[in-house]
């Protein structure tokens, strides 16, 4: 069951803590890749000083501003590949961050992709976890929505999941906010909780 736009249009944290254990999927021209999302992190609002948001409304952070459940990619440090999802109301900027993922389909794609034969390496980083999908600005702006879509979140397990919360990962400004859920005791995110 492909998750509805509702989902996305809800308060980040909630749609954060949600996400956890749902199912990424990418149909590529190479093929289906797919993943439980096993680690995310919130950025919202124009008072978050680690979101692209903080500085108002610019290019780079337009998507932010933009209708909830579109994928929102963007290149960080000039090679890598991040995917951030819309949430809340169009016109609010925020998004959360997917940084990991346990692979469950289209792994020997992934290995292929990534040159490793390390499963728990795959998906654990966000620039690693785009590098094993085969996400990249072509999917800038796509609805995850949308059953027709290349890019898109189903409906995962969540029974008996545990969460682990931590400040988000490689910033400096807005530490005391733990806005990072990962998966407790989960070997496939890309920092032991903190």
């Amino acid at each position: 069951m492909v998750l509805p736009l509702s989902f996305y249009s809800r308060p980040t944290l909630e749609v954060l803590s949600d996400l956890i254990g749902m199912v990424l999927v990418h149909r590529s021209e190479q093929g289906t890749t797919s993943g439980v999302i096993v680690e995310a992190e919130a950025y919202r609002g124009e008072n978050d000083p680690a979101s692209f948001a903080f500085r108002g409304r610019t290019k780079k952070s337009e998507m932010l501003y933009g209708e909830p459940g579109k994928a929102f990619v963007y290149v960080c440090y000039g090679i890598h590949f991040l995917l951030n999802i819309v949430t809340e109301e169009k016109g609010f900027p925020a998004a959360v961050l997917i940084r990991a993922a346990e692979p469950l389909s289209g792994i020997l794609l992934m290995k292929d992709r990534r040159r490793t034969q390390n499963l728990q390496n795959l998906c654990s980083g966000p620039a690693k976890l785009c590098q094993a999908f085969a996400i990249d600005l072509s999917l800038n702006g796509v609805s995850l929505y949308s059953s027709r879509s290349p890019l898109l979140l189903k409906k995962g397990e969540k029974k008996g999941m545990e969460l682990s919360w931590s400040p988000r990962i490689g910033i400096r400004e807005g530490k005391e906010r733990l806005w990072r859920a990962s998966l407790k005791n989960s070997p496939f995110v890309s920092v032991k909780s903190l």
